[in-house]
């Protein structure tokens, strides 16, 4: 199975419904936990309100998008029953007497990626919590997710840093494994020339900037060529310059799942290595 990401745009019917929704969502988190739970596929996810006009859904999980889809709409139907109430367009309620349509409406307003970063490539959700069982480790860690928003001068522009990126994919991996807390991140183009930075992460926010400015700042160096109002470059030489503008353009999560809670991308590596080990294999 390979791990995948989704970023699924909900478009909002007013202002209003956006704040409703906001309002709405968290009590609802306890049962979309649940599911995920059962669904056993999930790595993380949370929800996040981009605009008055967007609701965000974001997740890393194994496999098939059609099939994680089916089985929320099977096993999480009414938080998003309760979600389309608000939404322009939404498909037929309740979900889970319209998979099908829930299924083909959540993979139209799925936003492809500009590039995927996985700390752990090729393990599942299900493989990390068995190994996590088996060796009787509790994390400790603290993990947090990242939900930066960059808004790009133009059209131009927002072309001309997605070409970046892409030509950058394979450096930009190398530069987040040196970073050594982020679990998963993407890069995810997002409306009105937005691009989104979406990343769980280890420890606290303030240490992850100075690791992450350290290691990948570079990239973000040449974003802010593009962006708005951008913070000083280059931002390693900046860093409180850049964390104060990470942290004003970051979004809050809504709900943020974690199929192993605690578990940081270091125990995560040991419980790996210690699996292939001979003496683990001999067991």
């Amino acid at each position: 199975m390979s791990q995948n990401h989704f970023t699924v745009s909900f478009p909002v019917k007013s202002p209003a419904d956006a704040k409703i929704i906001a309002e709405k969502l968290p009590p609802l988190m306890p049962e979309l936990f649940r599911a995920n739970d059962a669904i056993g596929t999930i790595h993380y996810s949370r929800f996040a309100v981009l605009s008055e006009k967007t609701l965000l859904f974001l997740g890393d999980f194994d496999g098939e998008f059609a099939l994680l889809m089916t089985d929320l709409a099977k096993l999480a139907g009414p938080i998003f029953d309760a979600i389309f109430q608000y939404v322009d367009n939404a498909p037929p309620i309740p979900v889970a007497n319209n998979v099908d349509e829930f299924v083909e409406w959540m993979a139209s307003r799925l936003v492809d990626a500009v590039n995927l970063y996985t700390a752990y490539p090729g393990v599942t959700a299900r493989e990390i919590r068995a190994l996590a069982s088996a060796a009787d480790v509790v994390g400790g860690s603290e993990l947090n997710p990242f939900l930066v928003v960059l808004p790009i001068k133009s059209k131009i522009a927002f072309i001309e840093v997605k070409m970046i990126l892409r030509i950058r994919g394979s450096g930009t991996t190398k530069d987040l494994d040196k970073v050594g807390t982020p679990h998963f991140a993407q890069f995810v183009p997002l409306e009105d020339n937005q691009l989104g930075f979406f990343t769980v992460y280890d420890g606290s926010f303030d240490k992850y900037m100075a690791d992450f400015t350290r290691n990948i700042g570079p990239i973000f160096d040449l974003i802010f060529k593009f962006t708005k109002d951008p913070p000083p470059s280059p931002c390693r030489k900046h860093l409180q310059e850049f964390i104060d503008f990470a942290a004003g353009a970051n979004r809050a999560p809504i709900g943020f799942y974690q199929a192993y809670p605690g578990l940081s991308v270091q125990d995560i590596h040991a419980l790996i290595a210690d699996s292939k080990s001979p003496s683990a294999v001999a067991r």
